[in-house]
C-alpha cells in the first residue's frame, strides 16, 4: 500500500487542485500510456476510490524508478502546503484587489445573505 502522503497527493491530482503538481505528473507519465490512463481514470474520483489508490500506487512506482522525479514531486507538494487542505479540511484564499463581499466557508447548510 502506498504511503498516506501519496494517497493525499493522488487525491489532489484527481481533483486537479494543484495545477503545477498535475502538470509535473502528466509530463512524467506522457511516455507511459498505462500510467497516463491511471492518471486520467482518477480524474474527479473521490479520495477513497480505487482509482485514487491506483494512482498513488503508480506514483510510488514512479518515485522508486526515478529518484529525481520523487524529489521534484515531494518538493512541489511541500511548496503547495499553504494552498491545499488536508483530508476533511478547507483552504480559502482571497488575493488581489477585492471589491464587495466575500464568503469563505466549507460546508454551508442553508442560505447566505448580506
Amino acid at each position: 500500500m502506498p504511503e498516506p502522503v501519496l494517497i493525499s497527493l493522488a487525491a489532489a491530482l484527481a481533483a486537479r487542485s494543484v495545477i503545477g503538481l498535475y502538470k509535473l505528473v502528466k509530463d512524467k507519465f506522457s511516455d507511459d500510456p498505462e500510467a497516463t490512463a491511471v492518471l486520467e481514470a482518477a480524474e474527479g474520483a473521490a479520495e477513497d476510490s480505487s482509482e485514487v489508490r491506483a494512482l498513488a500506487t503508480r506514483l510510488s512506482t514512479a518515485e522508486a524508478e526515478d529518484p529525481a522525479f520523487a524529489e521534484r514531486l515531494r518538493r512541489e507538494w511541500d511548496r503547495t502546503a499553504g494552498h491545499r487542505a488536508e483530508t476533511g479540511g478547507v483552504v480559502n484564499t482571497v488575493s488581489g484587489t477585492v471589491s464587495g463581499k466575500v464568503v469563505q466557508a466549507r460546508d454551508v447548510h442553508g442560505d447566505i445573505s448580506f
